[in-house]
Protein backbone atom coordinates (compact mmCIF):
# COMPACT_ATOMS: atom_id res chain seq x y z
CA UNK A 1 0.00 0.00 0.00
CA UNK A 2 1.39 3.51 -0.74
CA UNK A 3 1.25 5.99 1.90
CA UNK A 4 0.99 9.44 0.58
CA UNK A 5 -0.43 12.06 3.00
CA UNK A 6 -0.72 11.68 6.93
CA UNK A 7 -4.08 10.59 6.76
CA UNK A 8 -3.47 7.67 5.05
CA UNK A 9 -3.85 3.99 6.97
CA UNK A 10 -0.41 4.39 8.02
CA UNK A 11 1.44 6.37 10.38
CA UNK A 12 4.99 7.76 10.32
CA UNK A 13 6.23 5.94 13.16
CA UNK A 14 5.02 2.44 11.63
CA UNK A 15 6.78 3.31 8.24
CA UNK A 16 9.63 3.77 10.47
CA UNK A 17 10.03 0.35 11.80
CA UNK A 18 10.38 -1.18 8.08
CA UNK A 19 12.21 1.52 6.66
CA UNK A 20 15.23 -0.01 4.56
CA UNK A 21 14.53 -3.46 5.38
CA UNK A 22 13.06 -6.15 2.95
CA UNK A 23 9.53 -7.01 3.36
CA UNK A 24 8.80 -9.19 0.91
CA UNK A 25 11.61 -11.67 0.33
CA UNK A 26 10.94 -15.78 0.97
CA UNK A 27 13.40 -17.17 3.12
CA UNK A 28 15.08 -13.87 4.36
CA UNK A 29 16.18 -12.73 7.46
CA UNK A 30 13.63 -10.79 9.36
CA UNK A 31 16.40 -8.50 10.90
CA UNK A 32 18.36 -6.50 9.76
CA UNK A 33 22.41 -7.69 9.06
CA UNK A 34 24.86 -6.54 11.01
CA UNK A 35 27.52 -6.01 8.45
CA UNK A 36 30.59 -5.53 10.34
CA UNK A 37 33.32 -4.94 7.77
CA UNK A 38 35.63 -1.91 7.88
CA UNK A 39 35.66 -1.81 4.22
CA UNK A 40 34.46 -2.81 1.03
CA UNK A 41 35.37 -4.02 -2.42
CA UNK A 42 35.31 -2.05 -5.76
CA UNK A 43 33.87 -4.30 -9.03
CA UNK A 44 36.46 -2.60 -10.75
CA UNK A 45 38.88 0.40 -11.08
CA UNK A 46 36.56 1.86 -13.18
CA UNK A 47 33.78 1.52 -9.76
CA UNK A 48 36.59 3.34 -7.93
CA UNK A 49 37.14 6.02 -10.10
CA UNK A 50 33.17 6.85 -10.22
CA UNK A 51 33.27 6.69 -6.31
CA UNK A 52 35.96 9.36 -6.06
CA UNK A 53 34.20 11.77 -8.60
CA UNK A 54 31.05 11.01 -6.88
CA UNK A 55 29.15 9.37 -9.33
CA UNK A 56 28.17 6.13 -7.05
CA UNK A 57 27.12 5.58 -3.77
CA UNK A 58 28.82 2.58 -3.55
CA UNK A 59 30.15 1.91 -0.01
CA UNK A 60 34.43 2.05 0.72
CA UNK A 61 34.85 2.57 4.29
CA UNK A 62 32.23 2.24 7.37
CA UNK A 63 34.14 5.90 8.56
CA UNK A 64 31.91 6.74 5.01
CA UNK A 65 28.94 4.67 5.27
CA UNK A 66 27.96 1.15 5.67
CA UNK A 67 24.79 -0.64 5.22
CA UNK A 68 23.64 -1.37 8.86
CA UNK A 69 24.30 2.62 9.43
CA UNK A 70 22.04 2.93 6.41
CA UNK A 71 19.28 1.64 7.65
CA UNK A 72 19.31 3.60 11.18
CA UNK A 73 19.53 6.57 9.31
CA UNK A 74 16.85 6.03 6.56
CA UNK A 75 14.31 5.08 9.78
CA UNK A 76 15.40 7.82 11.21
CA UNK A 77 14.74 10.37 8.51
CA UNK A 78 11.28 8.49 8.38
CA UNK A 79 10.47 9.15 11.91
CA UNK A 80 11.33 13.07 12.08
CA UNK A 81 9.67 13.53 8.40
CA UNK A 82 13.03 14.44 6.79
CA UNK A 83 14.61 14.13 3.76
CA UNK A 84 17.88 12.70 4.91
CA UNK A 85 19.39 11.73 8.37
CA UNK A 86 23.29 10.70 9.54
CA UNK A 87 23.70 8.73 12.40
CA UNK A 88 27.05 9.75 14.53
CA UNK A 89 29.25 7.63 17.91
CA UNK A 90 26.91 9.88 20.11
CA UNK A 91 24.89 12.90 20.98
CA UNK A 92 27.68 15.55 21.41
CA UNK A 93 29.16 14.17 17.96
CA UNK A 94 25.64 14.69 16.24
CA UNK A 95 25.01 18.32 17.92
CA UNK A 96 28.96 19.37 17.53
CA UNK A 97 28.93 18.01 14.17
CA UNK A 98 25.59 19.72 12.99
CA UNK A 99 26.87 23.06 15.04
CA UNK A 100 30.25 23.25 13.01
CA UNK A 101 28.16 22.36 9.85
CA UNK A 102 27.41 26.04 9.87
CA UNK A 103 29.66 28.13 12.14
CA UNK A 104 33.38 29.14 11.17
CA UNK A 105 35.70 31.20 12.92
CA UNK A 106 33.76 34.52 13.42
CA UNK A 107 30.77 33.23 13.66
CA UNK A 108 27.89 33.73 16.19
CA UNK A 109 25.76 31.43 17.22
CA UNK A 110 22.36 32.67 19.53
CA UNK A 111 21.24 29.53 21.83
CA UNK A 112 18.78 28.82 24.51
CA UNK A 113 20.51 29.21 27.94
CA UNK A 114 18.66 25.83 29.53
CA UNK A 115 20.53 23.21 27.99
CA UNK A 116 22.37 19.94 28.42
CA UNK A 117 24.93 19.97 30.32
CA UNK A 118 27.46 19.10 27.62
CA UNK A 119 26.16 21.01 25.01
CA UNK A 120 26.55 24.22 27.15
CA UNK A 121 30.18 23.34 27.87
CA UNK A 122 31.15 22.72 24.20
CA UNK A 123 29.58 26.17 23.59
CA UNK A 124 31.44 27.88 27.52
CA UNK A 125 34.42 25.82 26.89
CA UNK A 126 35.59 25.01 22.90
CA UNK A 127 33.28 27.24 20.51
CA UNK A 128 35.80 30.78 21.60
CA UNK A 129 39.45 28.75 20.89
CA UNK A 130 37.11 28.25 18.00
CA UNK A 131 36.55 31.80 17.02
CA UNK A 132 33.13 31.14 17.49
CA UNK A 133 30.60 33.48 19.41
CA UNK A 134 27.91 32.14 22.02
CA UNK A 135 24.64 34.63 22.89
CA UNK A 136 22.64 32.67 24.74
CA UNK A 137 18.72 33.05 25.54
CA UNK A 138 15.71 32.72 28.08
CA UNK A 139 13.27 29.77 26.90
CA UNK A 140 10.84 32.36 25.86
CA UNK A 141 13.13 33.85 23.06
CA UNK A 142 13.08 37.87 24.75
CA UNK A 143 15.27 40.03 23.26
CA UNK A 144 16.65 37.71 20.36
CA UNK A 145 15.82 40.49 17.92
CA UNK A 146 18.58 42.40 19.63
CA UNK A 147 21.17 40.25 19.80
CA UNK A 148 21.24 38.74 15.86
CA UNK A 149 24.38 40.94 13.93
CA UNK A 150 26.25 40.68 11.16
CA UNK A 151 27.92 37.61 12.42
CA UNK A 152 25.06 35.55 12.95
CA UNK A 153 24.14 32.25 11.60
CA UNK A 154 22.44 30.27 13.83
CA UNK A 155 19.22 29.79 16.17
CA UNK A 156 20.27 26.76 18.37
CA UNK A 157 17.01 25.78 21.13
CA UNK A 158 16.37 22.27 22.88
CA UNK A 159 12.78 21.34 24.37
CA UNK A 160 12.32 20.54 26.56
CA UNK A 161 15.38 21.73 28.02
CA UNK A 162 17.11 19.48 30.04
CA UNK A 163 16.67 18.98 33.13
CA UNK A 164 13.95 22.01 34.07
CA UNK A 165 11.81 20.57 31.15
CA UNK A 166 10.86 24.54 30.31
CA UNK A 167 9.43 24.39 26.57
CA UNK A 168 10.39 26.98 23.64
CA UNK A 169 7.94 28.14 21.39
CA UNK A 170 9.15 26.58 17.68
CA UNK A 171 7.26 28.27 15.60
CA UNK A 172 8.12 31.14 17.13
CA UNK A 173 11.40 30.53 17.26
CA UNK A 174 10.90 29.60 13.65
CA UNK A 175 9.89 33.02 13.15
CA UNK A 176 12.26 34.53 14.07
CA UNK A 177 14.86 32.04 12.29
CA UNK A 178 12.99 33.01 8.79
CA UNK A 179 13.24 36.69 9.79
CA UNK A 180 17.05 36.95 10.17
CA UNK A 181 17.91 34.22 7.94
CA UNK A 182 19.38 32.24 10.21
CA UNK A 183 19.85 28.05 10.26
CA UNK A 184 17.20 26.61 12.83
CA UNK A 185 18.52 23.70 14.86
CA UNK A 186 16.50 22.00 17.71
CA UNK A 187 17.28 19.53 20.08
CA UNK A 188 14.58 16.61 20.28
CA UNK A 189 15.89 14.36 22.41
CA UNK A 190 13.49 14.44 25.22
CA UNK A 191 10.24 14.59 23.20
CA UNK A 192 11.71 12.07 20.73
CA UNK A 193 9.86 12.30 16.68
CA UNK A 194 6.83 10.67 18.52
CA UNK A 195 5.72 13.82 20.56
CA UNK A 196 6.99 16.53 18.27
CA UNK A 197 8.32 17.01 14.31
CA UNK A 198 10.18 20.20 14.69
CA UNK A 199 10.79 19.72 10.69
CA UNK A 200 7.52 20.06 9.61
CA UNK A 201 7.36 23.76 11.39
CA UNK A 202 10.25 24.34 9.05
CA UNK A 203 13.60 23.74 11.24
CA UNK A 204 16.61 22.77 9.23
CA UNK A 205 18.37 20.14 11.42
CA UNK A 206 16.97 17.89 14.41
CA UNK A 207 19.75 16.67 16.77
CA UNK A 208 19.36 13.54 18.95
CA UNK A 209 21.27 11.60 21.33
CA UNK A 210 20.39 8.62 19.99
CA UNK A 211 21.28 6.82 23.13
CA UNK A 212 18.18 7.97 24.91
CA UNK A 213 14.53 7.93 23.66
CA UNK A 214 15.65 6.28 19.82
CA UNK A 215 17.79 3.59 21.26
CA UNK A 216 16.00 3.56 24.62
CA UNK A 217 17.18 -0.27 26.42
CA UNK A 218 20.46 1.38 27.66
CA UNK A 219 23.10 -0.33 25.89
CA UNK A 220 24.25 1.55 22.85
CA UNK A 221 25.87 5.48 22.49
CA UNK A 222 24.57 6.75 19.63
CA UNK A 223 23.56 10.43 18.24
CA UNK A 224 21.97 11.10 14.70
CA UNK A 225 20.83 14.41 12.81
CA UNK A 226 17.91 14.60 10.50
CA UNK A 227 17.39 17.61 8.12
CA UNK A 228 17.26 18.07 4.61
CA UNK A 229 19.79 16.33 1.99
CA UNK A 230 21.73 19.27 1.63
CA UNK A 231 22.49 20.02 5.86
CA UNK A 232 23.01 16.39 5.99
CA UNK A 233 25.43 15.77 4.03
CA UNK A 234 27.24 18.84 5.27
CA UNK A 235 26.98 16.87 8.56
CA UNK A 236 28.05 13.70 7.40
CA UNK A 237 31.31 15.37 5.99
CA UNK A 238 32.12 16.64 9.43
CA UNK A 239 31.71 13.24 11.01
CA UNK A 240 33.99 11.53 8.20
CA UNK A 241 36.80 14.11 8.92
CA UNK A 242 36.36 14.51 12.34
CA UNK A 243 35.91 10.60 12.70
CA UNK A 244 32.45 10.70 14.81
CA UNK A 245 30.74 7.49 12.90
CA UNK A 246 28.80 4.86 14.57
CA UNK A 247 30.08 1.16 15.14
CA UNK A 248 27.94 -0.98 12.84
CA UNK A 249 26.42 -2.95 16.19
CA UNK A 250 25.44 0.03 17.81
CA UNK A 251 23.48 0.57 14.76
CA UNK A 252 22.12 -2.70 14.86
CA UNK A 253 20.76 -2.00 18.41
CA UNK A 254 19.64 1.35 17.19
CA UNK A 255 17.71 -0.04 14.11
CA UNK A 256 16.10 -2.65 17.35
CA UNK A 257 15.51 0.14 20.10
CA UNK A 258 13.48 1.95 17.47
CA UNK A 259 10.93 -0.29 16.39
CA UNK A 260 9.52 -0.05 20.26
CA UNK A 261 9.95 3.36 20.36
CA UNK A 262 5.91 4.23 20.17
CA UNK A 263 5.11 1.97 22.21
CA UNK A 264 7.39 2.90 24.91
CA UNK A 265 6.73 6.60 24.86
CA UNK A 266 3.13 6.24 25.17
CA UNK A 267 3.72 3.81 28.44
CA UNK A 268 6.36 6.21 29.70
CA UNK A 269 4.17 9.18 29.34
CA UNK A 270 1.25 8.05 31.12
CA UNK A 271 3.31 6.94 34.19
CA UNK A 272 5.39 10.05 34.13
CA UNK A 273 1.23 11.77 34.63
CA UNK A 274 0.82 9.60 37.38
CA UNK A 275 4.22 9.77 39.13
CA UNK A 276 4.22 13.79 38.46
CA UNK A 277 0.60 14.11 40.29
CA UNK A 278 1.84 12.32 43.42
CA UNK A 279 5.07 13.99 43.64
CA UNK A 280 2.74 17.60 43.54
CA UNK A 281 0.96 16.62 46.52
CA UNK A 282 3.77 15.34 48.52
CA UNK A 283 4.59 17.85 51.75
CA UNK A 284 8.55 16.85 50.91
CA UNK A 285 8.47 18.21 47.46
CA UNK A 286 8.65 21.49 46.52
CA UNK A 287 8.35 22.35 43.23
CA UNK A 288 7.63 19.54 40.25
CA UNK A 289 8.67 20.08 37.07
CA UNK A 290 6.98 18.37 33.99
CA UNK A 291 5.02 20.10 31.20
CA UNK A 292 2.03 18.00 31.71
CA UNK A 293 0.58 19.57 34.98
CA UNK A 294 -1.57 22.89 35.01
CA UNK A 295 0.99 24.52 37.53
CA UNK A 296 3.59 24.24 35.05
CA UNK A 297 4.42 27.30 33.32
CA UNK A 298 4.64 26.39 29.51
CA UNK A 299 1.53 23.72 30.14
CA UNK A 300 -0.89 25.65 27.25
CA UNK A 301 2.32 25.50 24.97
CA UNK A 302 3.01 21.64 25.57
CA UNK A 303 -0.73 20.95 24.97
CA UNK A 304 -0.25 22.96 21.86
CA UNK A 305 3.24 21.73 20.78
CA UNK A 306 3.16 18.24 21.81
CA UNK A 307 1.11 15.24 20.94
CA UNK A 308 1.70 14.03 24.81
CA UNK A 309 3.97 15.25 27.42
CA UNK A 310 6.97 13.25 28.08
CA UNK A 311 8.48 10.51 30.13
CA UNK A 312 11.15 12.64 31.74
CA UNK A 313 10.10 15.19 34.65
CA UNK A 314 12.19 16.93 37.68
CA UNK A 315 11.71 18.07 41.12
CA UNK A 316 12.57 19.90 44.02
CA UNK A 317 13.06 17.66 47.49
CA UNK A 318 12.90 20.41 50.00
CA UNK A 319 15.84 20.41 52.81
CA UNK A 320 18.30 20.90 50.10
CA UNK A 321 21.32 19.38 48.60
CA UNK A 322 21.14 17.17 52.40
CA UNK A 323 17.36 15.76 51.48
CA UNK A 324 18.04 15.22 48.03
CA UNK A 325 21.30 13.04 48.32
CA UNK A 326 18.97 10.93 51.39
CA UNK A 327 16.29 10.65 48.77
CA UNK A 328 18.29 9.36 46.05
CA UNK A 329 20.74 6.87 48.23
CA UNK A 330 17.09 5.34 49.24
CA UNK A 331 15.17 4.67 46.10
CA UNK A 332 14.83 0.69 45.03
CA UNK A 333 13.31 0.18 41.88
CA UNK A 334 14.58 3.19 40.79
CA UNK A 335 18.55 3.53 39.89
CA UNK A 336 20.86 6.25 40.69
CA UNK A 337 22.29 6.68 37.14
CA UNK A 338 22.93 9.21 34.42
CA UNK A 339 21.30 9.02 31.42
CA UNK A 340 17.26 8.76 30.27
CA UNK A 341 14.87 7.74 27.93
CA UNK A 342 15.45 3.77 28.74
CA UNK A 343 12.82 1.16 30.11
CA UNK A 344 14.15 1.50 33.49
CA UNK A 345 13.28 4.20 35.38
CA UNK A 346 16.39 6.52 36.50
CA UNK A 347 16.87 9.19 38.98
CA UNK A 348 19.91 11.03 39.21
CA UNK A 349 21.39 14.63 40.35
CA UNK A 350 22.25 17.18 37.47
CA UNK A 351 24.53 18.94 39.68
CA UNK A 352 26.68 15.90 39.94
CA UNK A 353 26.40 14.57 36.39
CA UNK A 354 25.04 16.32 33.37
CA UNK A 355 25.68 19.99 34.89
CA UNK A 356 28.73 19.43 36.75
CA UNK A 357 31.48 22.36 36.27
CA UNK A 358 28.94 25.14 36.10
CA UNK A 359 28.78 27.98 38.49
CA UNK A 360 26.07 29.12 40.67
CA UNK A 361 24.64 31.52 38.36
CA UNK A 362 25.07 29.19 35.36
CA UNK A 363 23.02 26.48 37.28
CA UNK A 364 20.29 29.17 38.47
CA UNK A 365 20.13 30.10 34.68
CA UNK A 366 20.03 26.42 33.45
CA UNK A 367 16.91 25.95 36.29
CA UNK A 368 18.94 23.59 38.38
CA UNK A 369 18.82 24.28 42.02
CA UNK A 370 21.06 22.15 44.96
CA UNK A 371 18.42 19.65 45.35
CA UNK A 372 17.00 19.32 41.88
CA UNK A 373 16.64 15.70 41.51
CA UNK A 374 15.91 14.44 37.16
CA UNK A 375 13.79 11.53 36.67
CA UNK A 376 13.78 9.47 33.52
CA UNK A 377 10.32 7.39 33.45
CA UNK A 378 11.34 3.44 32.21
CA UNK A 379 8.24 0.91 31.85
CA UNK A 380 7.74 -0.61 35.63
CA UNK A 381 4.49 -0.36 36.94
CA UNK A 382 3.01 3.14 38.10
CA UNK A 383 1.60 2.06 41.33
CA UNK A 384 5.54 0.45 42.23
CA UNK A 385 7.27 3.53 41.16
CA UNK A 386 5.34 5.85 43.14
CA UNK A 387 5.62 3.59 46.32
CA UNK A 388 9.43 3.68 45.63
CA UNK A 389 8.80 7.22 45.57
CA UNK A 390 6.89 7.67 48.74
CA UNK A 391 9.58 5.11 50.33
CA UNK A 392 12.45 7.29 50.04
CA UNK A 393 10.71 10.60 50.77
CA UNK A 394 10.17 9.04 54.24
Amino acid sequence: MKRTKKSAKWGDATLAIHRGEPRHGRGGPVAPEIVRSSTFTFSSTEEMKRWAEGKTSAYIYTRYGNPTLTIAEEKIAALEGAEAAIVAASGMAAISSALLAVLSAGDEVISTAQLYGGTYRLMRDVFPRMGIRVRHVEADLAGVEEMVTTQTRCLYVETPTNPSLRLVDLRRAMELARAFKLTAIVDNTFASPVLQKPIALGFDMVVHSATKYLGGHSDLIGGAVAGSREWVGRVRENIIYLGGCMDPEAAFLLIRGMKTLGVRVARQCKTAMEVARFLERHPKVARVHYPGLASHADHRLARRQMRDFGGMLSFDVKGGIAATRRFCDRVRIFSLAASLGGVESLVVLPIYTSHYRMSKKELERAGVEPGTVRVSIGLEDAADLIEDLRQALR
